[in-house]
Parts: C-alpha cells; sequence; structure tokens
C-alpha cells in the first residue's frame, strides 16, 4: 500500500519542456511513473519525450484525465501554476521550485481555501525533494535506486536526509511505503501532521519515521496529534542541534525565532509524546531495525 501516489496516478508536468522539468520527466518516466503529458504555455500541440505537451493544466486534464501534477516552474510564476492545478482539478500537486516568496505561498493557500476540504487540492512542497512510492511511482527529483519497497512510512523537511534514511534502511534489508518530502519553507502545503494522519489509517504502513528541522512549530504540532491519535510507531530525527539562535540554516524555514523551535526544545517535546529519537544522522536504519524488532517482540 501507498499514501497519495501509486502506479496509477495520472501524472502531468508543468513547466515540461524546460531544461529541469525535462530531464526529471523523463527520470520519473524511466521509473515506471505514469506520466501522461505536460504543460508548457505557448507550445501546446507539440510532443515532447514521446508526450504531448499542452497550453494549460484544463487542457491537460480534460485530454489526458490526469489527477496529479508535479511543478518544476521558475519562482516568480510557480505560485501561479499551483493554483492552476488547483482549478484545473488536479487533487495532488508537488512543487520542487525552491525560492517561492512567502507572500506568494499565503495566496496559494488563501486561494485553496475557497474549494470544499474534500475537494481541495492536497499539495506537496514547494521546496521539496518530491515524493515517491518505491517500486510503483516517483514524482520528485531523488534517486529511485535507493528506496527499497516496504512498510515504513517516511515524511521530512529534508530531502538529504530522506535519502540518507533510506540508503541506510535498504542496507539493513528494510523498505519503505512512501517517503514524503513536505519542503523547508515557512509556508508550505502540507504539514507533518498531515502526512502522518494518511500514515496511521494507511494498513501497508507499520511505522512511521518523521525527519524534522529547527524553526516552527510543525514538529511539536505533529508529536501533539501522534501522542492522542497514533497507534503506529514514530521515530524522528531533528536536525541542527548545534545551530545559533537566529540564524538561518540552509532551508529558509530553518531559523530559531521562539520558545520550542531549536532542535534540543523539539527533542524534548517529542520524547514526552512517546516518539523514539534517532539520535544522529548515521542512526537512522539502527533506530528503525531496533523498533520493528520491539515491534516483533510484542507481538
Amino acid at each position: 500500500m501507498s499514501i497519495l501516489l501509486d502506479k496509477n496516478t495520472r501524472v502531468i508536468v508543468q513547466g515540461f519542456t524546460g531544461k529541469i522539468g525535462s530531464f526529471h520527466a523523463d527520470d520519473m518516466k524511466r521509473y515506471g511513473t505514469n506520466v501522461v503529458g505536460g504543460v508548457t504555455p505557448g507550445k501546446g500541440g507539440l510532443t515532447h519525450l514521446g508526450l504531448p505537451v499542452f497550453n494549460t493544466v484544463k487542457g491537460a486534464v480534460q485530454e489526458t484525465g490526469a489527477h496529479a501534477s508535479i511543478v518544476f516552474v521558475p519562482p516568480p510564476f510557480a505560485a501561479d501554476s499551483i493554483m492552476e492545478a488547483a482549478d484545473a482539478g488536479i487533487r495532488l500537486c508537488v512543487c520542487i521550485t525552491d525560492g517561492i516568496p512567502s507572500q506568494d505561498m499565503i495566496r496559494v493557500k488563501r486561494y485553496m481555501r475557497r474549494y470544499r476540504f474534500e475537494d481541495r487540492m492536497t499539495l506537496i512542497g514547494p521546496n521539496c525533494a518530491g515524493m515517491i512510492t518505491p517500486g510503483e511511482a516517483m514524482m520528485g527529483i531523488m534517486p529511485g535506486s535507493i528506496y527499497l519497497p516496504g512498510r515504513i512510512g517516511i515524511v521530512g523537511r529534508s530531502g538529504t536526509l530522506g535519502y540518507e534514511a533510506a540508503s541506510q534502511m535498504k542496507a539493513l534489508g528494510i523498505g519503505v511505503s512512501t517517503s514524503v518530502g513536505i519542503g523547508g519553507d515557512p509556508v508550505n502545503g502540507s504539514s507533518f501532521k498531515d502526512m502522518l494522519e494518511l500514515f496511521e489509517n494507511d494498513p501497508g504502513t507499520d511505522a512511521v519515521l518523521m525527519i524534522g528541522e529547527i524553526g516552527g512549530p510543525q514538529e511539536a504540532e505533529a508529536a501533539l496529534w501522534a501522542s492522542n491519535n497514533m497507534k503506529k510507531p514514530l521515530i524522528a530525527y531533528i536536525a541542527g542541534l548545534s545551530a545559533p539562535k537566529g540564524r538561518r540554516m540552509g532551508h529558509a524555514g530553518a531559523i530559531i525565532s521562539a520558545f520550542g523551535e531549536s532542535a534540543q526544545e523539539k527533542v524534548e517535546i517529542l520524547k514526552g509524546a512517546g516518539v523514539t529519537i534517532v539520535p544522529t544522522p548515521s542512526s537512522f536504519g539502527e533506530t528503525v531495525a531496533n523498533v520493528l524488532s520491539a515491534m516483533s517482540k510484542a507481538a
């Protein structure tokens, strides 16, 4: 099983004919993703990578039946591309683009609220690595070969640490149900809590690894939700133990500005919620293996 993405998901690529969009669209096709076309305004009617190009997302949806989109559009135009996807009836949108102004993303969030909750598009990102259901489909920029199909969900703000976790787990024979990069910007489409809820309801996921970092309240909110609602084991790593207060560290959202936003404070909150903590980035695989062993003994 998986969350959000599987081999039947019909995907279009926004920014399809650009250098970055072309490279990753081809990579997604080779992985097995059901890419059915792409969108580049002004180039509708052409064929690219053996697939049709459309001027608008609405036209692409009408012709291909797509219900998912991945955005490789430059920052000045990315917010409009996300809103165009929502307006066209896309149900899952992954935005890879980095550098979208926070004010633009606030406008996107307000725009999406005009739809009823049950009709609202799920947005992953921006500034993220995307998502992958190993052995089935990939919407993102991750190296698909390091992911082994299995029953551990991964959700993280850092794409690179997500890769490291998947690689360590694969070396120990531990597979992944779905891995989701929610992105490192202060204003993003989906939160840790959103993804934990999906993993908790997925019969194909046995435990979840959450990879957080300094800045913002999302990890603490996720811990509170998990302590009251999750039956599956939650494992977590928080990056940035040595980060100084007030200094941006990598991601736009990785800055300590209030109580509860430092790595150590988040770790204490997570421990208090009964979450198993990964002590170092080199311990992802070992920690997950220990949790699975404990689960097996308790069964």
